[in-house]
């Protein structure tokens, strides 16, 4: 078997680093002042509760997480992104290695390029905490192994590979479910495959699909002892309230208008073209009666709409039905980059300038436009009001989106100077807030403070459900912490009777642009007299 090599040329150094170690330092800038948002605080709370599988995902999600807090041994919005950071730099290599061997140096050199400038790619999958970190980067992997299987110097023989395919597999399944998807999408591009149909029936193949099932044992074992929770709830009851009886093509058109969005026009345009194109062309060579041009990169090219196509095309046909994640195309997307990689390097053979112009001018608007928007994100420069403001503001904190995004560090700040604060919050037993999403909020920016666990009284708990027993906090003391998104009055109304006393002891504000962006109600919430009942 040919050995796999990671060594590149002193060349491809040269023209990758750049793009590499480029953007590596724009996302650390973004990672550093960007607020964490609701899943990213939520799994912060996977890194208190380390198990085997988790009600949401599976464990890798935590180990990404976790992997800058315990590095650093410090807990900020930084930290918790630092394994995304670092493996989708890993993953844009990868990328760029899968793309130069399957059609040609430039197509992986301009795969890279714009990998690397699209902006679900960067942020969703590459500053973000989030399951799609460790996904993308195991799933590139197997890109890149498969791409050295299948498509070796001369014909095709299975060889020890496929064993290391079906590790890598695995490990992108324990990151995302989205792996099943991506295994059956190589599956059948060797089964319609007639030169490597022989794969399925290699002995290699067999020990693959047994290492593959070893990998996933943590998966299946927690699933096994906690009723196969996570498969029921990914395969049925998140979709229960929000499944149409009919299928809506406005909905589908709304879904394919917000993905061209965060693709960025000029590159998700081209992007779901060149997909389309090469597809057709794969179908009319299937159907055609007379030969066609010979195409000696005709099974590459098959081979990445099979990786690409049955994700990104799937997951936005679900937009028709019920609402979707921005993120849940996108493995799909990444997979067909580097066919637009090959286009882009026709292109500019024609006309370089008009390549650079194109790129150029897409990464300019892009790193514009977040520039703006991370300005108002963290200063506030269109709210009003606010020291910061533009054009004297445009929208009242109240009714800002953004705002709903917890300046962790602020709010920890200020929980510290009040020193009533500080020291009720260290006399609780455990800290509770009204939704899973808050709770991670708040154990980010109370994790100096105490050690006391926090967690969520909430019909919709999530892994909270899972990680506490409330009857086991009876007798206990908490404090309640909610923001003035919710009413206090049915605060108070829902959440006392669980308690003996139930009293507001401070109310705890964080500021943008010098306004007021949101406030922290606390209750000392004495004795817990009455288990809260999850549903599940």
């Amino acid at each position: 078997m040919a050995q796999i090599s990671f060594k590149p040329s002193h060349q491809t150094i040269r023209w990758i680093g750049p793009w590499l170690l480029g953007g590596l330092l724009y996302r650390s800038v973004i990672a550093w002042a960007m607020p964490p948002g609701f899943d990213e605080a939520y799994y912060y709370l996977y890194t208190r509760h380390l198990d085997w599988s988790y009600f949401d995902h599976p464990l890798m999600v935590a180990l990404t997480s976790g992997f800058g807090l315990w590095l650093t041994g410090m807990v900020s919005p930084l930290t918790l992104r630092l394994g995304a950071l670092g493996l989708f730099t890993g993953s844009l290599y990868l990328l760029y290695r899968t793309g130069q061997r399957l059609l040609g140096e430039s197509a992986g050199r301009w795969s890279l390029a714009i990998a690397s400038l699209i902006p679900i790619f960067f942020l969703a999958l590459g500053t973000f905490a989030a399951p799609d970190n460790g996904l993308i980067f195991f799933w590139t992997a197997v890109l890149w192994v498969s791409a050295c299987e299948f498509f070796p110097s001369g014909p095709y023989r299975p060889t020890a590979r496929i064993v290391l395919i079906g590790l890598l597999l695995g490990l992108a399944c324990l990151s995302k479910y989205h792996g099943f998807v991506f295994g059956l999408s190589l599956v059948g591009f060797c089964a319609t495959s007639p030169e490597h149909r022989r794969a399925l029936r290699s002995p290699w193949t067999a020990l693959s699909l047994l290492l593959f099932g070893l990998v996933l044992l943590p998966l299946l074992y927690w699933n096994a002892t906690h009723g196969w929770i996570s498969f029921r709830f990914h395969l049925s009851s998140r979709f229960d309230s929000s499944l149409t009886s009919t299928y809506s093509l406005s909905n589908l058109l709304g879904v394919l208008a917000a993905e061209l969005g965060y693709l960025f026009p000029t590159l998700g345009l081209p992007l779901w073209w060149v997909s389309v194109r090469e597809t057709l062309a794969q179908l009319r060579r299937m159907v055609a009666v007379k030969p066609h041009k010979p195409d000696p990169l005709l099974a590459q090219k098959r081979f990445l709409l099979w990786c690409g196509l049955p994700t990104a095309v799937g997951f936005t046909l679900l937009g028709g039905l019920t609402p979707i994640y921005p993120a849940w195309p996108t493995p799909g997307l990444w997979s067909l980059t580097p066919l637009l990689g090959q286009t882009v390097g026709e292109w500019q053979a024609r006309s370089r300038p008009a390549v650079r112009r194109w790129l150029g001018g897409s990464g300019l608007a892009i790193g514009s436009l977040l520039l703006f928007a991370l300005l108002h994100i963290t200063l506030g420069t269109l709210q009003k009001p606010s020291q910061y403001a533009l054009f004297g503001g445009l929208i009242a904190p109240q009714a800002d989106p953004s705002t709903t995004l917890i300046d962790v560090m602020q709010l920890r700040q200020r929980l510290i100077e009040d020193s009533e604060v500080r020291s009720a919050i260290a006399a609780a037993d455990f800290l509770v807030t009204p939704e899973f999403w808050l709770s991670g909020y708040v154990a980010i920016a109370v994790e100096p403070l105490t050690e006391a666990p926090v967690m969520a009284f909430s019909q919709d708990p999530r892994g909270h459900a899972l990680w506490f027993q409330p009857a086991d906090w009876l007798g206990q003391d908490a404090i309640f912490i909610s923001i003035a998104d919710f009413s206090q009055a049915e605060t108070i109304e829902t959440y006392q009777p669980y308690f003996e006393t139930f009293k507001e002891i401070a109310q705890v504000k964080t500021r943008r642009g010098g306004a007021v962006s949101e406030v922290f109600y606390l209750y000392r919430a004495a004795n817990l007299v009455k288990a809260y009942e999850y549903p599940y």
